[in-house]
């Protein structure tokens, strides 16, 4: 699997977890070279607390295209270290 945003790669695994139709990659899997800092946070019922992450390639900023669960709740616990991805992030 690969996570392309602007024909770039910004993530790419054989080994992905798939929840609600989303595949988690594995934070390593994350080229950092085209990730920063987001403060944003959301909450969801069943994993937990999401914190973000944003995306810059070729200097267009891609605001919290990446989320992730750093505590997740139990029944979400296969995918601590996992990063997903939307806002046009094409995942294949």
């Amino acid at each position: 699997m690969k996570a392309v945003w602007k024909d770039t790669v910004i993530a790419e695994c054989n080994d992905t977890v798939m929840v609600e139709g989303n595949h988690y990659f594995p934070e390593t899997s994350l080229n950092r070279a085209y990730v920063t800092f987001s403060n944003h946070k959301t909450m969801c019922a069943w994993k937990g607390q999401a914190s973000y992450y944003s995306l810059i390639v070729e200097g267009e900023l891609n605001t919290d295209a990446v989320w992730y669960y750093p505590d997740p709740k139990p029944e979400a616990a296969n995918i601590k270290g996992h990063v997903a991805f939307w806002k046009g992030v094409i995942v294949s």
